[in-house]
């Protein structure tokens, strides 16, 4: 019984943390604009470190 509780908290903090990131994103593709700025940004970073 114990691990049915425990399992259906974890389910739970999941749900909740992916309704997070998707209202933070307010749609799917959202979501891929988001993945590609982040993308941008580490690629411009590693740009700037290999300068050095």
């Amino acid at each position: 019984m114990r691990h049915s509780i425990t399992q259906s908290i974890w389910q739970l903090l999941l749900l909740f943390a992916l309704m997070s990131v998707l209202a933070g994103c307010n749609t799917m593709a959202g979501v891929g604009e988001d993945l590609e700025a982040a993308g941008d940004g580490i690629e411009k970073s590693a740009k700037r470190e290999k300068d050095y």
